[in-house]
């Protein structure tokens, strides 16, 4: 009985959690419309991974953003900071009005993370290569201080083609930073082609199970892989983990899907409401890539 009750309850926070990521899908469009630039091919990927953790996993107080025993997020791949503010807003560390500020001038949503001016970053990213040795000198930190948090850092594939990271990876692995989750948004696309077209990164998980850090390899997209990724994480000891999470870069709108285009080029208004309708499941996705060739035939 006991079993079925935890069953059941672990199939309910599943599903809450995919209706969230669809949410922070549909904001984030909304977002970028408003803002007439962004990146969503890496914010729609990530959607998953970002809504198991800021509406589940992290221990947050949205009231007291410095808490000192908050749980730590860096986002290394910063040019996809729009989808944590989606987040940060759903969980009450601001007004979701005020996410339509989006790269407005004045506005503490800046097209990169800004920690001085936006509650709940916790670094200024998208220097790619940089944020994974932000998030090990806080592992180490919290080692020192024999602290109870925990660091997650979210990387691009495109991103693991910098030195930098590499070199926070071997000082990762040799500190035993248990208290520390990489998290490799593994989309297949960077900015102008797919990654193993520009600088292949595979073998990507051996290359970090030979820095010492323990590999979990998963379907990005399904949250059952992505939640218990996260428990085997946490209870992993001795060594960080490295969560290879196989994503597609501008899941869920068809037309977006895998397609260097949208990188960096946000949806117009039409577009953006085309979006929204499939990710809705207003229409299918053979209806939405109709529809998508449809606009640009009448431009």
């Amino acid at each position: 009985m006991e079993q079925a009750i935890k069953a059941s309850s672990r199939q309910e926070l599943i599903e809450r959690l995919k209706d969230e990521a669809q949410k922070l899908r549909v904001t984030d469009i909304k977002m970028l419309v408003e803002a007439g630039s962004g990146h969503p091919g890496g914010t729609l990927s990530a959607a998953d991974m970002i809504a198991a953790l800021y509406l589940d996993r992290m221990r947050l107080r949205p009231e007291e953003p410095d808490w000192p025993d908050r749980d730590r997020f860096i986002l290394s791949k910063g040019h996809c900071v729009p989808i944590v503010y989606a987040a940060l807003a759903r969980v009450g560390f601001f007004p979701e009005e005020q996410l339509m500020t989006l790269r407005k001038f004045g506005s503490p949503l800046q097209g990169h993370p800004d920690r001085i001016r936006c509650p709940g970053i916790e670094a200024a990213t998208g220097s790619l290569g940089q944020g994974l040795s932000m998030a090990v000198g806080m592992a180490i930190a919290g080692k020192m201080e024999g602290a109870p948090w925990r660091v997650y850092c979210m990387l691009g594939d495109g991103e693991s083609q910098a030195g930098q990271l590499w070199e926070a990876a071997m000082l990762g692995g040799k500190r035993g930073l248990d208290n520390l989750v990489g998290l490799l948004d593994f989309n297949q696309v960077q900015q102008s082609d797919k990654v193993v077209n520009i600088l292949d990164i595979d073998p990507v998980a051996k290359k970090w199970e030979a820095f010492g850090w323990r590999v979990i390899e998963i379907d990005g997209h399904d949250m059952g892989q992505v939640v218990d990724a996260l428990d085997q994480a946490e209870e992993t000891q001795g060594r960080p983990t490295m969560i290879v999470s196989h994503t597609i870069k501008g899941k869920g709108v068809s037309w977006m899907e895998l397609n260097a285009d949208w990188h960096g080029k946000a949806p117009d208004e039409q577009q953006g409401e085309l979006a929204i309708a499939e990710l809705e499941g207003r229409i299918s996705a053979e209806e939405g890539k109709k529809r998508f060739e449809q606009l640009k035939g009448g431009k």
